[in-house]
């Protein structure tokens, strides 16, 4: 018997094409090349990449081909990273699902590794699907971890160990590839003000305890690029439970998935 493959870049279009006449659920990954703070390596689309597959073994779905660069116009200050802008990120998805819309495949699931690609998804999917009839379901992937599992992971100290630089990637990282990492450069974030006032992420400052929205780089929230994780908190321990739960969280709504009509959202599973 052949190799059962899992990752479209494996197969030959013959193989692929046999597999359509199952229904084959496509997990569609897009991922990022920006700076994770100067411990950890800046593509991390490689974890987006690892994960999809990993899914689609777990799911008998298939993988496509990992997307690495992203939305990430905060990174721009920072050597080496790759940003799409909003346009472009936009015009990729789209390409990118309709060349599997215009084959007939309907089961689509993106696969999103970094979050602030999410509202432009959101978007592009909803314009899809009133143009095309498909509704294109989307993972925004390092916000699946519900909070009793980083309770579980990290006590006391959840609030410490998240953030840009920090968890959950950083332990990803540890997990997968330790052998990238610089444990020698981790250091605590310690954010800067703008305005005289405190930072909130990227996207806003604090005045008067209430948010005020601010463009900001993410240079100038923190030289390091640290959004506020604590990296010291991060082990490969950690690292492996976080891609069990993401990895079986989405082989169970890909079966779920499987049994839906992408045309009839009102309808439950067949």
């Amino acid at each position: 018997m052949p190799l059962r493959k899992h990752a479209l870049k494996d197969m030959t279009f013959v193989e692929f094409r046999e597999r359509l006449a199952e229904r084959p659920v496509i997990l569609l990954p897009f991922g990022s090349q920006e700076e994770q703070g100067p411990h950890a390596p800046m593509g991390d689309y490689m974890l987006t990449e690892r994960l999809s597959v990993l899914a689609a073994e777990a799911a008998d779905a298939i993988a496509a081909p990992t997307v690495p660069f992203g939305y990430a116009d905060f990174f721009r200050t920072v050597p080496g990273g790759i940003q799409l802008r909003a346009e472009t990120f936009s015009a990729v998805l789209e390409d990118t699902v309709t060349a599997f819309l215009d084959h007939g495949v309907e089961h689509l699931v993106v696969f999103n590794g970094h979050s602030s690609n999410a509202p432009l998804i959101d978007q592009t999917l909803r314009r899809l699907r009133r143009e095309r009839g498909v509704a294109v379901a989307a993972l925004n992937i390092w916000r699946l971890i519900p909070p009793e599992l980083w309770r579980e992971l990290h006590g006391d100290k959840t609030a410490q160990a998240r953030g840009h630089g920090g968890d959950p990637l950083t332990s990803v990282y540890l997990h997968l590839f330790p052998e990238l990492m610089r444990p020698d450069l981790i250091r605590p974030a310690t954010p800067s003000r703008a305005f005289g006032l405190p930072t909130d992420g990227v996207a806003a400052v604090t005045f008067e305890g209430l948010p005020v929205q601010v463009p900001l780089d993410v240079t100038e929230v923190n030289p390091d690029g640290m959004l506020g994780g604590d990296p010291a908190l991060a082990d490969a321990a950690i690292g492996a439970r976080i891609v069990e739960h993401i990895t079986g969280f989405t082989a169970r709504f890909v079966a779920h998935f499987r049994r839906c009509d992408p045309r009839r959202v009102e309808a439950a599973p067949a």
